[in-house]
């Protein structure tokens, strides 16, 4: 039994010696980061609930300078949120390649433009970056104000109670992104499935975050075969289904209508699509108008469908959700908004305009703040294809790179008193000298958001026509905020703002 025990040990620290000493462990494990476990390195360091993982990794960020790494064998991870380090990362396409834990996204959004890589991302972004023209942004601006008004009147139904505002923001966002985007408007009979698939979306994270902390379900074989697994397959039908729906609906309106694309775009010498005339014309048209042309088939329809339906709905819905609680624990800064907009508006009920939207300055100073303390989207992850310096730490292939938005955000070397709402911070003057990836709510480089021009007009407009009618009073204040693991920055519970109708002064 001795024998047999000495033989268990010695084989034990020989598998450790393999594990944790070997060329790649020993550049990794060269970066600070927390303690190690004999043989699993940091891997059951990581297994933690989904609030518990969000304070380790701020905690992390806390003890290090910018840096740190996780090393669970045969994986790498280095987290970086120091600007300097992300601009080598995100500022050209050398390390353009999302990591491997993006294809935990595959069965759900495929190949679409968040996911996909290489020449298929940059025809693909070729395609859609004219559905984001300004001539289009500004007829979806009349869109979404008619909207924002469908909003109110949810608003108003509860005015003078607190409630929930996650709910009612996401429906907002969604149908904004239909009615936009896809050109579909959700009608009654299709509400209980939007109600179905918002929630699908919520459930889909929480699989995602599973899957990312244990490492043995990183096996597509052994994750489908586990309960995670047809829970995931269960949510992505419901999501598929309403995306497949949203598509149809847009092919029997061009069908029946007929189809108008052909005078309003056309193909430039470099086959990308450009707008010719100024009519309305939504996301999905053009893939459906490239799809005829053969530049995509029906499958990457889908894809994109699926990305923007996702993207263009819940990273919205948070910003705002964390928007309004900022403005309602502030009556300063809320009421600095309100006198800019009677300063545009006076005492007319007018629609918001595009032109409107330039001038409201200020709001543009508030959004901006609440996105750096509150990104929506709060880490990208990149693969380190060759061997890399980072803050003086070389880091070998291979290695996944982590972009912590969230803890750049706070540094208090880009940020004075960062856990304070200051939308001062963000007036030309003192954005001078600013480092242009200290503040990257969209990412940045090649990479950045597409859609960030329609979802900062889409937030001035529902922010500017809350605060027309209402006015808001905390109830959830940031203290009481507690993030948790998702795909999107998400609270662990409500966010609960008191609407309160605004009195209309009337002249004597």
């Amino acid at each position: 039994m001795f024998v047999y025990l000495i033989g268990i040990i010695v084989f034990l620290c020989i598998v450790h010696v393999l594990f944790n000493y070997n060329k790649r462990a020993r550049l990794v494990r060269k970066i600070p980061g927390p303690k190690d476990d004999f043989i699993f390195g940091n891997g059951l360091t990581v297994i933690r609930s989904p609030v518990e993982i969000m304070k380790m990794g701020r905690t992390l960020s806390n003890a290090f300078k910018g840096i740190f790494r996780v090393w669970v064998y045969p994986m790498g991870a280095v987290f970086i949120y120091n600007p300097e380090d992300i601009e080598i990362i995100m500022s050209g396409m050398k390390y353009g390649e999302k990591s491997f834990v993006y294809k935990f996204l595959k069965p759900w959004l495929r190949d679409g433009l968040l996911v996909s890589n290489g020449s298929k991302w940059q025809e693909r972004r070729k395609i859609l970056t004219p559905a984001f023209h300004f001539n289009i942004l500004k007829q979806f601006c009349e869109i979404i104000e008619e909207n924002s008004h469908r909003f109110l009147d949810s608003l108003k139904e509860t005015a003078g109670k607190p409630i929930d505002i996650i709910p009612v923001l996401s429906e907002f966002t969604l149908n904004s992104i239909c009615e936009t985007a896809m050109g579909t408007q959700l009608s009654d009979d299709n509400s209980g499935a939007a109600k179905s698939y918002k929630k699908a979306i919520y459930d889909i994270g929480q699989v995602f975050f599973e899957r990312f902390v244990r490492i043995y379900l990183y096996v597509d074989f052994i994750h489908n075969l586990t309960s995670l697994g047809r829970l995931q397959t269960k949510y992505l039908k419901i999501v598929h289904n309403f995306t497949e729906k949203v598509i149809q609906q847009r092919r029997e309106y061009i069908d029946k209508y007929g189809p108008y694309l052909n005078e309003e775009l056309e193909v430039d010498q470099d086959d990308s699509y450009v707008y010719k005339k100024k009519k309305k014309t939504a996301m999905l048209d053009l893939l459906l108008t490239a799809e005829k042309e053969g530049l995509i088939d029906k499958l990457g329809v889908q894809e994109e469908v699926d990305t923007f339906m996702f993207e263009g709905h819940d990273t919205t819905a948070a910003g705002l959700t964390f928007c309004f609680m900022l403005i309602a624990n502030h009556k300063d800064i809320q009421d600095k908004i309100v006198q800019e907009l009677d300063d545009i508006f006076g005492d007319s009920d007018r629609p918001i305009k595009m032109e409107d939207l330039s001038r409201m300055k200020y709001l543009e100073c508030c959004i901006k703040e609440s996105l750096r303390m509150y990104p929506p989207v709060h880490f990208i992850s990149r693969n380190l294809n060759e061997d890399t310096v980072l803050s003086k730490y070389t880091v070998p292939a291979g290695t996944f790179c982590h972009i912590l938005i969230l803890d750049l955000h706070y540094r208090p070397d880009l940020f004075k008193n960062p856990h304070q709402f200051d939308p001062d911070r963000f007036l030309p003057e003192n954005s001078v000298g600013r480092h242009p990836y200290a503040y990257i709510p969209f990412s940045a480089g090649p990479r950045n958001c597409i859609g960030q021009k329609f979802a900062m007009i889409e937030m001035k407009i529902a922010v500017a026509n809350v605060l027309r009618n209402f006015v808001l009073e905390p109830v959830t204040r940031p203290s009481d905020i507690r993030f948790v693991a998702d795909l999107i920055l998400r609270n662990d519970g409500p966010v609960v703002v008191n609407f309160k109708e605004r009195q209309k002064t009337t002249a004597p």
